[in-house]
């Protein structure tokens, strides 16, 4: 990572005005960055806001066309912020914004997800978390407004989607007493707060539950009958959806018969490992006897939140340790990394960077689902690794931290999921390359969760392109798609629905992960086999060095500046 200070350019400037732009039209990104004055405000979620939105970018990306790079950081840079933006331009013309709804990652959790990041210490802070609740109304109406508009232009979200939504809204406003928003207010208590603020942070409260209580009423009576039947996006909707979250076109068609023979492979990998568990040959049942065997073993379990979050921290603390002594540069700003129980419970595990400014760390979150009570450590040991050292803190919070040569725009928003996520697969099978996943359960763990994001490469492309299902009877469709994920993951049914209906509403996303992997390990590969051809030996350190220096950014962008194309 570059320490000495790079004068600040044209095109510096331009990508932090944008950031600053940005933080404008969506105060929950001030709110990630660690901008307080963010904290009390939300996003205008209606079409004037979206077309707003759509403005500031074609007036930024006129802006970055006209400016000349003067450095490799500037090219990269000016390359991956305009492609950014017109896919962005072209999803808005598509009428995104319109339909925008799904069960992870839309307006409604957006709204209520940001409420974490708040500080929450002082009684000033707990103002700000009542400014912010109090404004819940007017972007939830907002938003109403752009899914009605849609639905008018026939550009209405799937049925599935909306039912979900509608379910998950009532269980944020809860009933008057319980739900997020009451349970929040009545935390100021414990802060401190005065008696006056906690009042006013009850009505605030209830202000919020209401606006929830009436963005379901809405999705259930106003949108439902206009809602799609079939969950796919379709072709070309989907070319958009995937770009998004890749960073990268891709031909869909190959990827798709990619993924049933990387699918496969995975099979073939689990049953080997599989059988080195047991102590018996491989076969069609081994994979589960196995988990059985494991599932059995006392000695792999975790009983309670508490004693998972402790797991978790000892865990990243000692890869933070070891990692940082033999493999990575990891600077000290960063080897902090919180790991923490998520107040919702919605499934998942996720990761959030720190702040700008550093005083909130990065933080490992994880959604544990009412009635979930065990956790199985050779299950979980790689997700660790994948959302925390070596996968998504270490290349989030080294670009964070990299104000020597990056702007903000390429320290904290830039980047696709493909890039981000594929590089955390990518870090899973390094940890099994360092010796962490000696162990043959903490392997078939590993595996479980590469032949999942296998599985949902086939399953995204497969249910939202129509395509014929691998078993050759029919074409994809919803229901399907659960059948398929039962038979390919081992989770509880609740975690499956939950990740199937993701999937559904949120096309493209799924695929990124294992996609972006595949690009990583090619580019990898393509750096060893040119330092061989060179007659030099390839070092993989200095691989990693180089791809963290540039931050998180498109995988096209990842791609020629790696091969030094730009």
């Amino acid at each position: 990572m570059s320490t000495a200070a790079r004068p600040q350019t044209k095109i510096d400037r331009i990508a932090e005005d944008w950031v600053d732009t940005l933080v404008e039209h969506d105060p929950t990104t001030g709110t990630y960055l660690g901008r307080a004055e963010s904290n009390g405000c939300l996003p205008d979620y209606s079409p004037a806001g979206a077309e707003a939105l759509a403005e500031a970018q074609r007036a930024t990306l006129q802006l970055l066309e006209q400016a000349e790079p003067v450095d490799d950081v500037d090219r990269v840079t000016k390359t991956d912020l305009a492609a950014g933006l017109r896919l962005s331009l072209a999803r808005h013309e598509m009428g995104e914004s319109l339909r925008n709804l799904n069960v992870i990652e839309s307006p409604p959790q957006n709204v209520r997800d940001n409420f974490d990041l708040m500080p929450r210490d002082t009684e000033q802070d707990w103002q700000t978390v009542a400014e912010r609740m109090r404004a819940v109304q007017a972007s939830l109406e907002g938003y109403r407004s752009s899914l009605a508009e849609g639905a008018a232009q026939g550009l209405a979200p799937a049925i599935r989607q909306v039912r979900e939504v509608t379910a998950q809204a009532r269980r944020v406003a809860g009933d008057g007493t319980s739900g997020f928003f009451s349970e929040l207010a009545a935390g100021a208590a414990e802060s401190g707060a005065s008696e006056a603020l906690q009042r006013e942070l009850a009505d605030a409260a209830r202000s919020a539950s209401r606006a929830y209580d009436e963005l379901a009423a809405f999705l259930e009576k106003d949108l439902a009958p206009h809602a799609a039947q079939a969950d796919a996006f379709g072709r070309e909707r989907y070319e958009l959806a995937s770009e998004e979250f890749l960073g990268l076109k891709v031909d869909l068609d190959e990827t798709y018969e990619w993924g049933l023979d990387e699918l496969a492979r995975m099979v073939d990998e689990q049953q080997r490992i599989a059988a080195e568990i047991t102590g018996s040959k491989p076969h069609a049942g081994i994979v589960a006897e196995a988990i059985a065997q494991l599932e059995a073993d006392p000695a792999r379990k975790l009983h309670g939140t508490e004693a998972l979050k402790r797991w978790m921290q000892q865990t990243s603390d000692r890869a933070v340790e070891e990692l940082g002594r033999s493999q990575f540069d990891i600077p000290a700003e960063i080897r902090t990394l919180e790991c923490l129980i998520a107040p919702t419970q919605e499934g998942g595990i996720y990761y959030t960077g720190p702040s700008d400014d550093l005083t909130r760390p990065g933080r490992m979150w994880w959604s544990v689902p009412e009635g979930v009570t065990e956790f199985d450590t050779w299950r979980e040991l790689t997700t660790v690794y994948h959302e925390g050292v070596p996968g998504h803190h270490l290349q989030i919070a080294t670009a964070a931290v990299n104000r020597g040569s990056l702007n903000e725009w390429r320290r904290q928003l830039a980047g696709t999921s493909g890039q981000a996520e594929g590089w955390a697969l990518y870090a899973e099978r390094l940890m099994e390359q360092l010796g962490y996943l000696d162990d043959p359960a903490d392997r078939l763990g590993m595996l479980d969760g590469q032949r999942m994001r296998a599985a949902r490469v086939v399953l995204d492309i497969g249910v939202h392109l129509g395509k014929v299902r691998p078993d050759g009877d029919a074409v994809w469709s919803g229901d399907y798609a659960l059948e398929f994920m039962r038979e390919n993951v081992n989770m509880n049914e609740g975690f499956v629905k939950f990740e199937v209906n993701r999937y559904l509403g949120w096309a493209g996303q799924a695929p990124s992960y294992k996609i972006g992997q595949r690009i990583w390990e090619q580019l990898r590969d393509e750096a060893a086999a040119q330092a061989v051809a060179s007659e030099r030996e390839f070092d993989i350190r200095d691989f990693h060095r180089r791809a963290l220096d540039l931050g998180v950014i498109r995988l096209d962008t990842l791609q020629r500046a790696m091969r030094g194309e730009l």
